[in-house]
């Protein structure tokens, strides 16, 4: 099986890259895209799409300046 890898835009969704279910509150997957290599979800909470990304987080303000901890020397 492939690694899955999940990265985090700027400002932006979550990118996942690799095969993963996406499953809801009630047990039941979505429908994932199978045009594109790649799926974005939501982390504005704005999207019209939720969860998947509509692009919405340009326009309503949403900053996520997260970073990863540097390693520990």
């Amino acid at each position: 099986m492939s690694d899955v890898v999940i990265r985090l835009r700027p400002n932006g969704p979550l990118v996942i890259d690799g095969p993963f279910t996406l499953i809801d509150q009630e047990g039941n997957p979505f429908t994932l895209p199978t045009d594109k290599p790649l799926v974005a979800l939501c982390r504005c909470g704005q999207s019209g799409r939720r969860p998947f990304c509509d692009g919405t987080h340009k326009t309503c303000g949403f900053e996520a300046p997260e970073l990863a901890p540097k390693p520990a020397e």
